[in-house]
């Protein structure tokens, strides 16, 4: 019954690109009540995939989104701020749609709800260039004078379990039995 409700409203075409193949019905999280027209489009296979895994999004695939962003119909509205915001991340064009587009304010939060939380910290790495995670062991590269603990931490000395703090070029470790920072240039992962 909903997907020939979608059916007529999208003239068989997926709401958000114009693609006429592999369509279904997709109700867009988070998902509170039985699917309707009002909480639900009709999508692309494509589009689907994409959505659910935003990294994998092909940002020629989404330029559609220029046409589909003015639709009248609210759930499209949703979707195509979500697939906007999720584009804006890498492409310039997308945050430019993005600023163009109306939409009411209570359907930029529903559409909020459904963007994923992104860390936009830039990654730890140690001096190969390899990315360090907390609780990763690490070895020191040089003699580090640590100061106010009146000791060296020596070249070759293996620090355990480490701790990443706000700043991308340090971490937290410790060394002769001292809670020390360093920074991750003088560290290489084991």
């Amino acid at each position: 019954m909903i997907e020939k409700l979608l059916r007529q409203r999208s003239d068989d075409k997926c709401e958000l690109c114009g693609s006429s193949s592999n369509l279904k019905p997709y109700q867009i999280p988070p998902v509170i009540t039985s699917p309707t027209a009002a909480n639900s489009i009709l999508m692309c296979s494509t589009c689907c995939d994409q959505i659910s895994q935003p990294d994998t999004m092909d940002s020629n695939h989404w330029r559609a989104l220029n046409d589909s962003m003015w639709s009248q119909q609210t759930p499209v509205q949703v979707m195509a701020y979500r697939a906007l915001t999720l584009m804006a991340r890498k492409e310039d064009w997308a945050s430019d749609l993005l600023d163009m587009m109306y939409i009411e304010e209570a359907m930029v939060e529903w559409a909020k709800e459904g963007i994923p939380e992104v860390d936009n910290r830039e990654p730890c790495r140690d001096s190969n260039g390899t990315i360090l995670s907390a609780g990763d062991n690490v070895t020191l590269i040089k003699d580090l004078v640590v100061k106010g603990a009146n000791f060296t931490a020596k070249r070759g000395t293996v620090v355990r379990g480490i701790s990443l703090t706000d700043n991308h070029q340090h971490i937290e470790g410790r060394v002769n039995g001292t809670r020390i920072v360093l920074l991750s240039c003088y560290l290489k992962k084991q």
